[in-house]
């Protein structure tokens, strides 16, 4: 196969897996956007992202072996041979490659029944649905987003078979542990969201805005947990990418700026996230759209006075 000749003309293992799948990122959002400007909705704007993680993550995880048999002048497998190749054999791969995809399955999966209930609609595109421009710019913005939060996955799925080490890190378990409890909080978080809503619609409450469960512990207690799921990720990878035998292993020299510089690269993961949901697309957004709303309201006041913005208050 031409292309993946020419992958194989890439100089290092880790570019040889981040350049494709980086690109395959843009082209499913460049695919998605199309038909989305054409008929100017954006019922699947979110789902192409969620879609575009499992894509990318699929390709992380198949190159290797892929790549090994165009090598050896071999065909290339099919994908479950890929991953059943010694070249892709890894726990390590495997759970972080599995920790995302829970990830994207249950958000995305959320996200698709929320506005699908909604008509289909999404206030944050009644100003740019009309503006094609506007449009495609914020499908090549989401390409972005999910190319940069893949980075600790796709970094380490480029890691070679033989370089990664066998046991356990304990940046493995911290990571781990950190990816489970931001999953939980925010899984758990958008479950009370859902029963609120739909409580309210069946008239069996009269609220304004959520003030229970975890939403009276934080305003924005779901976003703490994505945040605290992709440090895990990053975490979990950034173990892993500055020990001695996967530098070499991903073509890099052994000094600390390649330490600095992997450690840079899979922690622009969660940076990004908490950049975007804090300061951008996130909660600037609603609050401001809450404080218009319910500004007036003292309960609305006393819960924004007593309850963190982001980080859940124990007691």
């Amino acid at each position: 196969m031409p292309l993946l000749s020419a992958i194989l003309g890439i100089k290092t293992p880790l570019l040889r897996t981040l350049v494709p799948c980086v690109g395959l990122a843009y082209a499913i959002q460049a695919g998605s956007a199309l038909p989305s400007i054409a008929f100017r909705t954006e019922r699947f704007f979110d789902t192409s992202a969620f879609l575009t993680y499992l894509s990318c993550t699929g390709l992380s995880l198949y190159l290797p072996a892929a790549l090994d048999a165009r090598a050896a002048g071999a065909a290339a497998p099919s994908l479950l041979g890929a991953l059943a190749a010694p070249s892709s054999l890894n726990w390590r791969r495997a759970a972080v490659s599995a920790a995302a995809a829970a990830w994207s399955v249950r958000l995305g999966g959320y996200l698709l029944a929320r506005i699908t209930a909604d008509g289909g609609r999404d206030a944050r595109f009644d100003d740019i649905r009309g503006r094609p421009g506007k449009f495609a710019g914020a499908f090549a913005a989401q390409g972005t987003w999910v190319a940069v939060t893949l980075l600790p996955v796709l970094a380490v799925n480029a890691v070679p078979a033989g370089a990664a080490p066998a046991g356990l890190l304990l940046t493995d378990v911290a990571g781990a542990a950190m990816w489970a409890v931001g999953f939980g909080v925010e899984a758990l978080a958008d479950g009370q969201k859902s029963r609120w809503k739909r409580d309210k619609e069946e008239k069996r409450h009269a609220e304004e805005f959520i003030t229970s469960g975890l939403w009276g512990r934080s305003r924005h207690p779901n976003y703490f947990g994505e945040i605290l799921l992709w440090t895990g990720v990053a975490t979990w990878a950034g173990g892993l990418v500055v020990r001695d035998t996967v530098l070499k292993g991903l073509g890099l020299s052994l000094g600390l700026g390649s330490r600095l510089s992997m450690l840079g690269l899979v922690f622009a993961s969660p940076a990004l996230v908490t950049l975007l949901l804090t300061k951008a697309t996130g909660i600037p957004i609603i609050e401001n759209k809450y404080d218009k709303k319910y500004g007036h309201r003292a309960d609305y006041q006393a819960w924004k006075e007593n309850t963190p913005v982001l980080v859940p208050k124990l007691f």
